[in-house]
């Protein structure tokens, strides 16, 4: 990855203050509408955010086009009194307690945050804690960060399913069998350089070490 010398840029989340390859033959389970209302907006940490802005951004849209109103690339902390406005180096030396994230917002959230949190498992390994593959520290953590309660039930719940599927052997391309994904509320945003967004879009051999593990979700 590059070594930029520019500091970040803080956002605060809208409407919410800093807070506390194996393809199965199943069809995924349908995504029942939601009676809750879902904020559309959604900020995941999946290893180097490079990738997850690629496998988001590109791959996701194959399935369901136009469903990313808009996306950029930046960090989050999951302590709301970690250090303000950090350079990119801070953070790459896991020091700063960071982690790498792709910010987005959803065109139609009550369709697609599930079906994004089930995506966001098949492309990277949730089963090493703060490593992704060679990629090692706190900033490439798997992260999900809710903005509502609804957010944070359907992401526990699809958690707990992988985790199941993982147990019972209905998938097996993880290191181990125990999802280390965290889950917690989303905090201060701090959006990356410019010159990091839609990065493997400009640089189409750049770094990624992100893969499909499995690409239809088994059914219960």
């Amino acid at each position: 990855m590059l070594t930029p010398t520019t500091s970040l840029t803080p956002h605060l989340p809208q409407g919410q203050s800093p807070s506390s390859e194996i393809q199965v033959a199943n069809p995924a389970p349908a995504c029942v509408p939601h009676p809750s209302p879902i904020t559309s907006r959604v900020t995941l940490g999946a290893g180097c955010y490079w990738g997850t802005d690629k496998f988001i951004v590109k791959d996701f849209q194959k399935r369901f086009p136009g469903s990313v109103k808009n996306a950029s690339v930046g960090f989050m902390s999951p302590d709301p009194d970690a250090m303000k406005d950090p350079s990119y180096r801070a953070v790459c030396s896991g020091s700063t307690g960071h982690v790498e994230v792709l910010d987005l917002e959803l065109t139609d959230p009550q369709a697609h945050y599930e079906e994004l949190i089930r995506f966001f498992y098949m492309f990277h390994d949730p089963t090493t804690k703060n490593r992704q593959g060679n990629d090692t520290g706190s900033q490439y953590s798997s992260y999900i960060f809710t903005y509502d309660s609804e957010q944070s039930k359907i992401a526990n719940r699809v958690t707990r399913e992988l985790q199941d599927h993982i147990s019972r052997g209905t998938l097996n391309t993880f290191e181990s069998e125990s999802v280390k994904t965290k889950i917690g509320d989303g905090t201060v945003y701090y959006k990356a350089m410019q010159e990091h967004q839609d990065y493997l879009a400009s640089n189409p051999n750049g770094y990624c070490n992100h893969y499909f593990r499995f690409k239809l979700w088994p059914a219960l």
